[in-house]
């Protein structure tokens, strides 16, 4: 086995991602969390041929439901940055809907809890 040989793995690795996403990056403002939800829009056949195969895989997954993106990255060997950039060119594409994860509920004061508690005590004993 010769340097080169060894060598050309590593090589492919390093460069595939890069193939995949077609040199593009992740827009300014992220839209998608480990947790957003993700499925795919109205079939239109006749532009999923302008698709590559990764992105027709993802939206063949995605047809089945809503899938969250660790999911999605997950079954995919993806890194989360190559499947978040492909998932963005297919939500600006109209492929996908997406929704975003609910909002992180305001904790009760516990002074609030402590005073309904005593008088749910005070009137029932």
């Amino acid at each position: 086995m010769t340097d080169s040989d060894r060598q050309e793995p590593e090589a492919a690795e390093l460069v595939r991602p890069y193939v995949i996403t077609n040199g593009r990056d992740l827009p300014e403002g992220d839209q998608f969390s480990l947790i957003t939800l993700v499925t795919a829009a109205a079939d239109h056949p006749q532009r999923r041929t302008r698709l590559s195969p990764e992105e027709q895989s993802l939206l063949e997954m995605c047809s089945g439901g809503y899938l969250s993106v660790a999911e999605i990255a997950g079954h995919m060997h993806l890194p989360m940055g190559v499947v978040k950039i492909l998932l963005n060119a297919l939500a600006e594409g109209g492929y996908l809907i997406t929704r975003a994860p609910v909002a992180r509920a305001r904790l009760v004061d516990e002074q609030i809890l402590q005073e309904v508690l005593d008088g749910l005590r005070a009137r029932f004993g």
